[in-house]
């Protein structure tokens, strides 16, 4: 068991470098480049339309280049097209290369410096996690409890499913920002009703504050952002779940169960629960990925200094260093969530073991 779950490991652990060098060489082949972005206008060189303007930037961008290390080959190998021939071949760079001296500071801890902000990637990384972990945690617990509450209902009362199911096949044909927009037109706008704040979260630290008021601040912030996100997920692990129950309810064992004089709760929590956590159980492990990427939206929309947000704006200014750190973290977050599901599916079924 133990060389298995190493294996495993060892598994999860070259799925997570081969995510971050693809996206590390796939942004690094891209037609802008870091020492674009870091290049100054011609309105800052105060040489436009001058005949020396291209060569000043041109040189300004050799130098830019040198200081980040971008003057060296991206990969260990590239491909040379042939000039007096129609083909070309590969050309071996060896050690000396970009790639190599990012998977070295990786490995070391060191991320890069985003080219925006100039600050480490890991301390901005660290800054938005801050905000996005704990949203993530609190609206996977809560979509599980109510999932689960839900299916039940759904499983025992056969009079309740109609309404119930078209109400949640209704919700989960809303996007994601349209539960957004909704909530925040609705429970906070001055206007209709303001219950809650539309923005503002961010602007105090807790070493401003005192951790006390700042956790408070956070929850009052965070209210909508988790109700939004729950909404958009509940639908399909409660639908999937009461669909595993019925059917569960179904089989012989549960005459059984009955006959023994079991209530239907009873039977459902100490028998059909458990059979009908086997097929959602790779749904709920999709389940982290969706809230991750789904914070992307409602930190937008609310305006919270998340990780999505903070890998829109990464996106938008070609910061390269922060995106890939940024990827990296969500991938790893992604491939922990499936060796997850594995330890799930043994724990409910000892017929894996």
């Amino acid at each position: 068991m133990a060389k298995q779950w190493l294996w495993r490991l060892v598994q999860t652990a070259a799925g997570i470098w081969l995510l971050a060098s693809l996206v590390f060489v796939l942004s690094h082949l891209g037609p802008v480049q870091g020492a674009d972005v870091l290049l100054p206008t011609a309105g800052d060189l105060n040489t436009a339309a001058t005949p020396g303007s291209f060569a000043q930037r041109e040189a300004t961008r050799r130098a830019v280049q040198r200081r980040l290390g971008l003057d060296q080959p991206v990969f260990y190998v590239s491909w040379q097209s042939a000039t007096d021939t129609a083909g070309g071949y590969w050309r071996w760079h060896g050690l000396p290369n970009q790639y190599h001296s990012w998977l070295l500071r990786t490995v070391h801890g060191d991320w890069g410096t985003s080219l925006s902000s100039r600050e480490p990637v890991t301390t901005q990384l660290w800054q938005a996690v801050v905000y996005t972990f704990p949203l993530v945690v609190i609206t996977l617990l809560f979509t599980l409890l109510l999932a689960w509450q839900l299916a039940e209902q759904l499983a025992a009362r056969p009079w309740w499913q109609p309404l119930m199911q078209t109400a949640l096949t209704g919700l989960q044909a809303l996007p994601l920002f349209a539960i957004a927009l909704a909530l925040l037109l609705l429970l906070a706008n001055p206007e209709v009703v303001a219950w809650f704040p539309p923005y503002g979260l961010g602007q105090t630290t807790p070493t401003d504050v005192g951790w006390g008021p700042w956790l408070s601040s956070y929850a009052y912030h965070a209210i909508l952002p988790a109700v939004s996100l729950m909404l958009s997920v509940l639908p399909a692990v409660t639908l999937q779940l009461a669909g595993a129950l019925r059917n569960e309810l179904a089989q012989p064992y549960t005459a059984t169960a009955y006959a023994k004089g079991l209530s239907q709760p009873q039977v459902i929590r100490r028998h059909a629960l458990r059979n009908a956590l086997l097929p959602s159980l790779t749904q709920l492990t999709d389940l982290l990925p969706t809230l991750v990427a789904g914070t992307l939206v409602v930190e937008v929309v609310f305006a919270l200094p998340g990780m999505g947000r903070l890998l829109v704006q990464a996106a938008t200014t070609r910061d390269y260093p922060l995106l890939v750190g940024g990827v990296l973290l969500i991938g790893t977050a992604r491939l922990l969530a499936l060796l997850l599901a594995d330890a799930l599916y043994k724990w409910a079924d000892p017929r894996i073991r």
